[in-house]
């Protein structure tokens, strides 16, 4: 009876055992940015609704101060290199609505696009939220920002639930057909995210290399991108906006970059295509983990 006892005991230990070692999984792989090698070259604005000239003039008007005193590349600048103390936390738990709405500037994000827009604990921050801030003041509103999926910013803004689309947005022909765009404040590009151990585009020396790999590839090659974001039709493909896309591989479209480069790390997906510097904000905070 002893003996059956032990066998059985050491029988449960080996399942937990295996158990655990299910439970953790592989270790993550580290992943890398391309960033050298941009593969689109883009500009992002704030979007509004095509009648709400007087919000557009006043979002450019604010620009071109930002713009002709320096403040814009301080502000930029320092979201880059992590020396901003900008945070800011919605006065009121909900979208804010009747008659009350007026004293608002309500603004449509993505929140989880660093150093555009992102969370420091349950506070909101980055570049687009700072200049939102300065919008408010200037219009002398009280700012709450909407966070939403990324690919519900547009319709937030056309809607009139949001004034104006503050996420890291591209201006393109496509997108000026539902809405308006304010003058452009930054110069962004797409590149190429892989695992350091990566050996499909070890040994790309540009832009067009990359570009000619993953022409290479078969439907087993996985990529990430997010949702509605120029990188998801760059891959996917879109006709409307310009991009053929590669219809030989498997394009994945995600919440966020962040899920997106986690699954990287993990090895569910090949690689990832995202915008430069959310690109490699990500890519350190996934290495930190």
């Amino acid at each position: 009876m002893k003996k059956l006892f032990a066998i059985v005991l050491a029988t449960v230990m080996l399942m937990c055992v295996a158990t655990s070692l299910a439970s953790c999984g592989a270790k993550q792989s580290k992943v890398m940015v391309y960033k050298e090698y941009e593969l689109t070259a883009e500009k992002y604005a704030f979007a509004v609704a095509k009648e709400n000239t007087t919000l557009k003039d006043a979002a450019n008007e604010l620009l071109a101060d930002l713009k002709e005193n320096g403040e814009l590349d301080k502000i930029i600048n320092s979201f880059f290199d992590g020396s901003a103390t900008f945070v800011y936390e919605n006065p009121v738990a909900t979208v804010p609505t009747g008659a009350d709405r007026a004293n608002y500037l309500i603004v449509a994000t993505n929140a989880y696009f660093p150093p555009f827009e992102y969370y420091e604990g349950n506070k909101l921050t980055g570049v687009d939220m700072k200049i939102a801030s300065l919008l408010a003041e200037k219009l002398g509103k009280t700012l709450y920002i909407y966070d939403m999926e990324f690919d519900s910013v547009i319709t937030s803004v056309k809607n009139g639930d949001s004034d104006i689309g503050m996420a890291g947005m591209t201006v393109n022909e496509e997108r000026l057909k539902t809405i308006d765009f304010t003058t452009e404040y930054y110069e962004s590009a797409q590149v190429l995210i892989v695992r350091e151990d990566d050996k499909v585009f070890a040994e790309c020396k540009s832009a067009d290399d990359i570009l000619a790999k993953l022409s290479e590839q078969n439907k087993e090659f996985n990529v990430g991108t997010q949702n509605g974001t120029t990188g998801y039709m760059f891959s996917a493909g879109d006709e409307g906006f310009g991009y053929d896309g590669f219809k030989n591989l498997t394009t994945s479209g995600y919440t966020t970059g962040a899920l997106a480069v986690l699954d990287l790390a993990n090895e569910k997906i090949d690689a990832v295509i995202l915008d430069k510097q959310p690109a490699i904000m990500i890519a350190e905070s996934t290495n930190k983990d």
